[in-house]
């Protein structure tokens, strides 16, 4: 299918999808360069115009157009990234393949160039992932046609895990995917162990109401104080990072601070229900280490909702 039809089974929506010939067809590109030479930014030599980009911190300047009138992919991007600015945006964020760290420099100078905001412009880089089942890795070459699909993996792993493992590394630093460990259902697949967690405050709500406890949500959120073991402290402490993960993530361009802080609520709920039982005959304790556990389970669930994963009742 469509890679949009792909993207759309991944969770992944484009407001805009953008043609790259319609910077040609609109005239932007002619128009770009157009206002580079109107603002002295252009010298011709060898019948070629080039864009005085070593004026802008690069190591050399660049070819815009060939001595045969067209137009190279430099002169197209300098058009986009204008046209990012004309379609009113004030923070613009690209994602590149860590191959192509050496073009920030030449992008932002031509946006210096234009007298547009150079700073405005964000560059995610990003490496290759590479595919292992276990120790075997999975080889993928180009070059011989052969590789593994987005559609392939989701189809294979599910959409959950396939999110999950592609955000839980820093963008920047080499992803391992391990195909057969996204595929099991145990604590050592961060996806499953997470999820995990949720589905046990669920089964922990059923329980109490199969056995005709009450449960008073505001009375136990009252008497949290109360909750004073090392296992519950933990618990209250990880819950309190929350906002501030979500902030440092979303400023730092680092979704995956939130897959690993998710982990750590995760192992923190894991631990506790180990070490004490919830549904104790004491009402007050119970009350109260049912609202941490639901707020646990809340926080998951808004985490893993951040991620585009989902987050079960059962398992």
């Amino acid at each position: 299918g469509d890679c949009r039809d792909d993207l759309h089974e991944f969770g992944v929506h484009f407001d805009k999808w953008f043609s790259e010939k319609s910077l040609f067809d609109t005239g932007l590109v002619e128009r770009a360069v157009a206002e580079l030479e109107k603002r002295g930014h252009i010298y011709v030599q060898d019948g070629a115009k080039w864009f005085r980009s070593t004026a802008f911190g690069d190591e050399k300047d660049r070819v815009v157009q060939r001595e045969n009138g067209l137009y190279t992919y430099f002169a197209s991007d300098i058009a986009y990234h204008a046209n990012k600015f004309e379609r009113g945006f004030t923070r613009i964020v690209d994602i590149w393949g860590a191959d192509h760290h050496g073009y920030i420099a030449r992008v932002k100078g031509a946006l210096q160039a234009l007298d547009l905001d150079a700073d405005a412009l964000d560059v995610a880089l990003v490496q290759f992932v590479s595919l292992f089942r276990g120790t075997e890795k999975v080889s993928m070459s180009t070059r011989a046609g052969s590789y593994v699909t987005l559609r392939d993996l989701i189809d294979e792993v599910g959409r959950d895990a396939t999110r999950y493992f592609l955000i839980s590394r820093k963008p920047d630093s080499q992803l391992v995917f391990d195909i057969d460990l996204a595929l099991k259902r145990s604590n050592e697949n961060p996806v499953y162990y997470i999820q995990y967690a949720h589905a046990r405050v669920a089964s922990v709500l059923r329980e109490m109401s199969e056995r005709g406890m009450a449960y008073d949500r505001a009375a136990g959120i009252a008497a949290l104080e109360k909750l004073d073991s090392e296992h519950e402290q933990a618990m209250m402490v990880a819950l309190s990072r929350f906002p501030e993960t979500v902030e440092s993530a979303a400023r730092n361009l680092e979704p995956h601070l939130v897959a690993v802080y998710l982990n750590d609520v995760a192992t923190a709920f894991h631990t506790w229900y180990h070490a004490q039982k919830f549904l104790v005959e004491d009402e007050t304790i119970r009350n109260a280490r049912v609202a941490l556990a639901e707020a646990a389970a809340q926080v998951i669930r808004n985490g893993l909702g951040l991620l585009g994963v989902s987050a079960p009742e059962s398992m």
